[in-house]
């Protein structure tokens, strides 16, 4: 599946920005189920400089410098990405056998998944979300069916709610009160496992939604999306180390390294704080707004189109 992605992001501010500095992790990553075909980011004020470089989770990230005084700002980035539905997944591993081989012990190796089992800005594990998770993890029961049900657990309880959480909501907070929004679920999900002794990471990234029957697909009506991948040291080692498994707790949808080939990843992390799509640091600007717009449609071209100017 061809997949062209268009992500607007509009701040408009008062009194003025002096300077600014930002970073944006807005270009996909090829991945075993996905490739970069395209990818422009198009700034407005021309930045005074801007750089690209990998971070420590070998995400795309771009920084970019604004010295000149503005009262506005509009960052568009445009992708055309080839998208393949997940491989098979075979996996017998129990998820307590994985929650010890990660267990510390004097002379024990490092695995990079280690630090996806510890606490995170956002995702604090608890006994409250080992109470959660505990009916889907039985003694000696494979962990990716137990990561399933937990999936589809979260899936049948919480309700999908826009607007009922901020990004700063703890996910304790919305597993009391059962709504939220993709991230929420996903950061829920996360602590669940991580509580059970599991690595979980964040994914971001966008899915292609279609519009009601006899409705057109309205530019800009689409959003980020957000979920979970955990490590399943069995795939790992059949697959020379890839060993994340993606599940949707949003979508019910799951599958390895993608959901689906309607799924496009941005970038993976502890959670939401380590790869937001914008933030930066600006001098003035005391209040703005925010706009927001994402499109994800089908493409049959081999490049991107060239954009009209912002």
């Amino acid at each position: 599946m061809r997949l062209r992605i268009t992500h607007d992001t509009a701040y408009r501010y008062e009194p003025a920005v002096l300077t600014a500095m930002h970073m944006v992790h807005l270009k996909p990553p090829p991945t075993r189920c996905q490739d970069r075909l395209d990818a422009r980011l198009q700034v407005s004020p021309q930045p005074t400089s801007i750089t690209e470089s990998l971070d420590v989770y070998r995400n795309v990230r771009t920084f970019f410098e604004i010295a000149g005084s503005h009262d506005s700002l509009r960052v568009r980035a445009s992708s055309l990405v080839e998208t393949y539905p997940p491989e098979p997944a075979a996996s017998t591993i129990s998820w307590d056998a994985v929650r010890d081989s990660f267990v510390y012990h004097v002379g024990a190796e490092w695995h990079p998944a280690a630090e996806f089992i510890y606490p995170s800005t956002y995702v604090h594990p608890g006994e409250v979300f080992a109470d959660y998770a505990r009916p889907s993890f039985a003694p000696g029961r494979p962990l990716i069916d137990a990561a399933r049900e937990l999936m589809q657990r979260v899936h049948e309880d919480f309700t999908y709610a826009s607007h009922s959480t901020e990004i700063s909501t703890p996910a304790a907070e919305a597993l009391a009160q059962r709504r939220g929004v993709c991230q929420d679920f996903s950061h829920v999900m996360l602590a669940c496992l991580r509580s059970m002794g599991v690595p979980a990471r964040y994914v971001s990234g966008y899915l292609l939604t279609q519009p009601p029957p006899g409705q057109p697909r309205l530019v800009g009506s689409d959003a980020s999306h957000a979920w979970v991948s955990v490590f399943l040291p069995d795939l790992a080692a059949q697959a020379g180390g890839h060993g994340w498994y993606d599940l949707d707790p949003t979508n019910h949808r799951d599958g390895w390294s993608t959901p689906g080939e309607d799924f496009v990843r941005l970038a993976v992390g502890r959670d939401y704080a380590d790869i937001s799509p914008m933030r930066g640091v600006i001098h003035g600007g005391s209040g703005h707004h925010l706009d927001v717009g994402v499109t994800v449609e089908p493409c049959t071209a081999a490049t991107l189109a060239e954009a009209p100017p912002l």
